[in-house]
Order: C-alpha cells, then sequence, then structure tokens
C-alpha cells in the first residue's frame, strides 16, 4: 500500500506535468506527499569570484544566510506553483502536501537520502532535466535514481521526445 510518495522536481520546463502525475497518484492513495528539489553546490569558478568580491566575513555571511534564503525563496516558488497550477479548487490537493524541502546537493543523492529519511513508499521523477535532448532516453540524475532506490519509481517521460515519435 502507498501512504506516502516524494515528488522530485528540478523546477523545469516540464515540472509541472510531473506535479499533475504526483498530485494525482497523492489523490489516488490518499497519500501523503512530500516535494523536493535539490539545488547543486556551488563551483569552484562561482566560489572563486565571490572570493574575490567579498571579505571573510561577507562571504561566510554569505554562505549562512545567502544561501538559506535563496533556499527559501525557491521553497516559496515550488508552494506558489504548485498554487498557481492547481488554481482555487486545489486546495485539498495542497492539503497532502506534507513538506517541500530544497537541500543542497548532488540531486539523486539529495533524492534517495529523502526517500530514505521520510520513509516514502514511491518515488516520482522526471525522466529529464532542463537542458537534456530527445535524443538522450534518460537522464542522469532519474537514471541514478532508478539504479539505486529501494522503493518503486514513477517516471514519467519527457512530452517533447514523445511528441517527436509521433510524428
Amino acid at each position: 500500500m502507498i501512504q506516502s510518495m516524494l515528488y522530485a522536481t528540478d523546477l523545469g520546463l516540464y515540472a509541472p506535468l510531473v506535479m499533475q502525475h504526483a498530485l494525482a497518484l497523492a489523490r489516488t492513495f490518499n497519500a501523503d506527499l512530500y516535494v523536493v528539489h535539490a539545488v547543486e553546490p556551488m563551483g569552484l569558478f562561482a566560489e572563486s569570484v565571490l572570493q574575490s568580491y567579498l571579505d571573510e566575513q561577507a562571504l561566510n555571511e554569505f554562505h549562512s544566510q545567502g544561501l538559506s534564503t535563496v533556499i527559501a525563496n525557491i521553497e516559496q516558488r515550488v508552494l506558489d506553483s504548485f498554487r498557481e497550477e492547481l488554481g482555487d479548487e486545489g486546495e485539498q490537493d495542497l492539503a497532502r502536501i506534507r513538506a517541500v524541502r530544497v537541500l543542497q546537493g548532488d540531486p539523486s543523492q539529495v533524492i534517495l537520502d529523502q526517500a530514505q529519511k521520510l520513509s516514502v513508499d514511491l518515488l516520482i521523477v522526471g525522466s529529464h532535466s532542463h537542458g537534456a535532448g530527445a535524443e538522450t532516453p534518460l537522464g542522469r540524475t532519474a537514471a541514478r535514481v532508478l539504479q539505486l532506490a529501494r522503493v518503486p519509481v514513477y517516471l514519467v517521460p519527457l512530452v517533447e521526445r514523445r511528441r517527436k515519435e509521433d510524428r
């Protein structure tokens, strides 16, 4: 029985489609829905640029307060996108969402860690990220999650790829 699910969003072009699947499944199973978005750590180049413009105290402040502000803004963006997509009739679906978490780290590892921590029964992911082309059948994060997940994974295929194949 599926009682809780984790929807991993990349906030990309197809995120609303994957969200619709997540909410439909939550509705069908009368399950709790958790949402996670992973923010990849800053690269060495970005870090070195910050270091050249900020003193040590300002850099430490940015890392502690700036990152938490960015994460809070992303969490709010995810909730706002849910509200916008669902409209006024979506209050019951919104009530199914137990938490929205934005965490820093490798996306596949963040998803797998949260799935284990929350003891969810199902993972919901899209097959691609933002820029993946139609020639690639599966994105890196989706592939790793499929390989390493300890619970079933509901994979939503990339819409653009299906449309091109239908021609």
